[in-house]
């Protein structure tokens, strides 16, 4: 973290400064907001996002039978409900002694996999980030939304639309339902592809694979048409993580974890899943219920890092399939081989992993495996198991410990955007530097903090669980609007009444 930036996190005497909220973040899944205070000169003092929502997945998982634990999670988020499917069967797999899984239930769990990441990219592209990316960041507020896209790029709009819905569909043919399937079982998976969807989803790849790399094109154009902007906007270096294939490959489904630091020098390498806790450690911060990851080994000012798209092109050595590949290539030569650290590069990283997505699901589907063969598989019973899987924001982890009875006796789940926390802090401090420090604030202006938020495709609702003090206050009122009561309970205070 520099001087700079890290002059931005906290204020002295905040009572005296001006405070601006953007409140909630839009156009991101969940609810946030950030903070700003500025002093008399309109200098920016401080700059936080907070996430203000707390879901307590963690806490109610505990108690509940073990294989319905895999279906309950979805209930996370509505946007990427596969990635915390197949990371919880995963995580159980090895509970059941399925290690490995048949190869029909690897090679459906992977197709479910690309299917969702591949929509849910779809989505943030052309749904959530194209009206900043098309019409400007100061643009008309009422234009600056998906109906505005439809209405001034009706054919952008229209294959956003549709490659989400056939990663939906991917979805359907694999999960059974489109949102919060049954698909994935701990030991495997509970269903085939049948051969009418086979056929249904072949008909239909030659125009995916065809828009899919039209938007890689839109989304390079739209940075070499303002390579200032978009290779500077939010720019704070930052280490990466993801996973790999044993060979450096991309990969979304099973790997090992790697880490780079921000030159791109190979901090470790092959680390296994099951040893998440050897190589990440958690703080929390009182002003936000989303916790701060950071790397042991580099500690909590240092050890901070980025994941997702943008961090899984530069962290892998390929990409195995061969127009996804090309396209990465294409990527690092415009940068003349450089770690990017520039929010605003994920939109590319993300359309490139669409496209590989698209080459994926085309293998899969001429394999007769999804089809039939032997879909579930079990072993020597053990009481604990970690999945990580990369989701469409990044990496994520599930971590569960089982009793005896079968009900969950632990649960540990360090999701996506958690991962991205520091980083996103780190780039809003750094707009807010760049773009609003000094200015008379205008909506146009605020909305670049929201783009530099947005560039991570956060999912807050997955996110919102904290390990430490959460304070709770309940106010009781009176029939007259008086106030009665007000209590306050927190793990520093205890009970405070008045």
């Amino acid at each position: 973290m520099t001087d700079a930036v890290r002059s931005l996190e906290t204020a002295a005497q905040p009572e005296k400064l001006r405070r601006v909220a953007i409140d909630p973040v839009s156009r991101v899944e969940g609810h946030g907001k950030v903070t700003i205070l500025l002093d008399g000169a309109n200098r920016v003092q401080q700059v936080r996002l907070h996430i203000v929502e707390f879901r307590g997945f963690e806490k109610f998982i505990e108690g509940r039978p073990y294989w319905e634990v895999p279906v309950m999670v979805q209930r996370l988020c509505g946007i990427c409900p596969v990635s915390h499917h197949l990371a919880a069967s995963k995580a159980l797999d090895r509970v059941v002694g399925a290690l490995p899984v048949t190869p029909s239930a690897d090679k459906i769990r992977r197709l479910m996999h690309v299917g969702q990441v591949m929509q849910s990219n779809a989505l943030h592209f052309f749904h959530l980030s194209s009206p900043d990316l098309l019409f400007g960041f100061d643009s008309e507020v009422t234009r600056r939304n998906i109906v505005g896209v439809a209405a001034a790029y009706p054919e952008v709009a229209k294959q956003g639309v549709l490659l989400r819905k056939y990663g939906q569909e991917v979805i359907r043919a694999t999960a059974g339902k489109r949102v919060h399937g049954t698909g994935s079982v701990p030991g495997g998976v509970n269903k085939h592809v049948s051969a009418d969807d086979r056929e249904l989803l072949r008909r239909e790849l030659p125009q995916m694979i065809d828009w899919a790399q039209g938007a890689v094109d839109l989304a390079a154009k739209l940075h070499a048409q303002n390579p200032a902007l978009y290779d500077r906007f939010g720019t704070v270096p930052a280490n990466l993580l993801s996973l790999v294939r044993a060979d450096g490959a991309f990969e979304l489904y099973d790997g090992v974890i790697r880490a780079r630091d921000a030159d791109g020098a190979i901090l470790f390498d092959g680390a296994s899943d099951q040893g998440y806790l050897d190589l990440i450690e958690e703080e929390v911060k009182p002003w936000s219920y989303m916790k701060f990851p950071f790397l042991k080994s580099l500690g909590r000012e240092q050890g901070w890092y980025r994941v997702g798209p943008l961090a899984r092109l530069q962290n892998c050595d390929f990409i195995a399939t061969p127009r996804a590949e090309v396209r990465r290539q294409e990527f690092v030569a415009a940068h003349g081989g450089a770690v990017v650290h520039a929010p605003l590069a994920y939109h590319w990283a993300r359309m490139i992993e669409v496209l590989h997505c698209v080459e994926v699901i085309a293998q899969l589907l001429d394999d007769p495996d999804i089809l039939a063969g032997e879909r579930m598989a079990g072993g020597e019973r053990r009481r604990a198991g970690v999945g990580v899987i990369e989701a469409p924001r990044g990496t994520l982890i599930h971590h569960y410990e089982v009793g005896d009875d079968d009900l969950v006796t632990m649960c540990n789940l360090i999701v996506s955007t958690t991962h991205n926390n520091q980083a996103m802090n780190e780039a809003v401090r750094a707009v807010a530097r760049d773009h609003l420090d000094g200015h008379e604030l205008t909506e146009g202006l605020l909305n670049h903090i929201e783009v530099a938020i947005r560039a991570y495709d956060p999912c807050l609702s997955c996110a919102t669980h904290a390990l430490g003090s959460m304070p709770l206050e309940v106010t009781l009122v009176g029939a007259d609007g008086g106030l009665v009561d007000r209590v306050r309970k927190s793990a520093d205070e205890g009970f405070v009444h008045g």
